[in-house]
């Protein structure tokens, strides 16, 4: 078993499939297919499923990527200490995060007191992040739901309130709130699931017994506001949004009368992973300064 074999395992795990895989590792295909043949006969089981061209990862395939990618995130970090304690250049950070346009800020101020490092960003919905962090593959996530575990950390950055948005001449614009149940035949522009923003509306709804009736979802939570406007429906928008739009423009805001109707945004990493100087102050900037912005 040797290091090159454990990667194509990895990349194939990923993709659920050998020619996408073959394309980011960029090699053949019949490579790929030949070290993961081997990688199964060595370990005397089959990682994956295989129906025709199809491949899915099964029980034994799920519990050899987990310590594979704990092994060679190990690998990564080791190699990326000893590179930073020989000064080979300035280093890298890599983050994944919902919705990018939430680091504009704080990116802006650690490229001024770090303006050599290589910075990546990956966009992720939440599910992803911990494989992400997990495969050493980034070095953070910026969170807006729920990410934890024993083997990660996190840090709080902002906690704000979650409006209730609608187009203007809507029967509900001037009040000041609105419970859920009063909105169980409202129609809703969301994002898909996956996103804080269907998370947190799934779960108000679920409180009350009901689900919300959404008629609009997408990727795209920047243009929530404007299909609000246009009169599709009214959607959940953050504080800062209000912000951003100011009062008297194409939506009106109301509060909802509810439990826990914040988005809070937490910055996560795994408690053993080795973090560079330039990781670390990217953290203590992050910490500092962090403003979030209107997605």
């Amino acid at each position: 078993m040797d290091l090159l074999s454990l990667r194509y395992f990895q990349a194939v795990a990923r993709h659920q499939h050998i020619s996408r895989a073959a394309e980011e590792l960029r090699v053949a295909q019949p490579s790929v297919s030949r070290s993961i043949i081997r990688l199964e006969s060595e370990l005397g089981v089959p990682l994956f499923d295989r129906r025709g061209r199809r491949i899915r990862l099964n029980e034994h395939g799920a519990a050899f990527l987990r310590r594979v990618e704990r092994t060679l995130a190990e690998l990564d970090d080791a190699r990326r200490e000893m590179a930073d304690a020989a000064g080979a250049g300035p280093g890298r950070v890599a983050i994944a995060a919902e919705t990018l346009l939430q680091l504009a800020g704080v990116l802006a101020a650690f490229r001024a007191h770090r303006p050599g490092v290589s910075v990546r960003l990956f966009q992720a919905p939440v599910q992803s992040m911990r494989r992400h962090l997990r495969a050493a593959e980034v070095d953070f996530a910026l969170a807006s739901q729920p990410l934890a575990g024993p083997e990660l950390r996190s840090v709080e950055l902002a906690r704000e309130e979650v409006l209730l948005a609608v187009p203007p001449g809507h029967r509900l614009a001037g009040r000041e709130s609105v419970t859920v149940a009063e909105l169980a035949d409202e129609e809703f522009v969301s994002t898909r699931a996956g996103h804080w923003q269907r998370a947190l509306l799934d779960r108000l709804f679920a409180c009350e017994g009901i689900a919300p009736q959404v008629v609009c979802e997408g990727d795209e939570a920047a243009a929530t506001p404007e299909l609000i406007g246009a009169g599709l429906g009214i959607g959940l928008m953050p504080a800062v949004a209000r912000r951003a739009l100011g009062e008297g423009g194409q939506v009106a805001w109301l509060r909802l009368d509810a439990a826990d109707c914040h988005r809070t945004l937490t910055l996560v990493w795994r408690h053993d992973a080795y973090l560079s100087p330039a990781a670390m102050e990217f953290r203590r900037l992050a910490t500092e300064r962090f403003i979030p912005d209107e997605s």
